[in-house]
């Protein structure tokens, strides 16, 4: 199954300023998954470094199960809406979930000693590190990330 196969409203058709492509799925870890490789793809087709794709891998699947298992409580007739462009030097990405939202905030410091051992925002934490930017709406349920691509700018 690829990209085409799901709700796709709008395909990238310019790198420089393209728009959009709108993606929406249940909430199910294999069709991130599909999403996941499809970007992939596309990022190695443009030959993107290996660690700006090893970044925006690991982002994506970190935003895509916390808005799948957080967000729509692993409930298939929620959606997980995606929506994102390839740029020339950066990839932009949306993803919304149809949950409650949280705040940023309060999850707690996965580096922190009394922290080590709990699993919880770990994923946040690799967010922020592997992505140029990353921010949510005031609800907490749609994520906002940008990678700047090695050798255009910040890295």
């Amino acid at each position: 199954m690829s990209l085409t196969d799901f709700d796709t409203m709008t395909e990238p058709s310019d790198l420089t300023s393209g728009p959009f492509t709108d993606i929406t799925i249940p909430s199910d870890p294999a069709e991130a998954r599909r999403v996941q490789d499809e970007i992939e793809q596309q990022l190695q087709a443009r030959s993107a470094h290996d660690h700006d794709v090893f970044s925006i891998r690991l982002a994506l699947e970190e935003a895509l199960v916390n808005a799948i298992k957080h967000g729509n409580q692993m409930d298939r007739s929620k959606r997980v809406f995606i929506s994102y462009r390839l740029l020339a030097d950066r990839f932009e990405v949306h993803i919304s979930d149809e949950g409650p939202g949280f705040d940023p905030s309060d999850v707690p410091d996965p580096t922190a000693v009394e922290n080590l051992e709990r699993p919880c925002g770990r994923g946040l934490m690799l967010m922020r590190h592997y992505m140029t930017e990353v921010t949510y709406n005031d609800e907490g349920n749609v994520v906002f990330m940008v990678k700047q691509f090695r050798g255009c700018g910040k890295k």
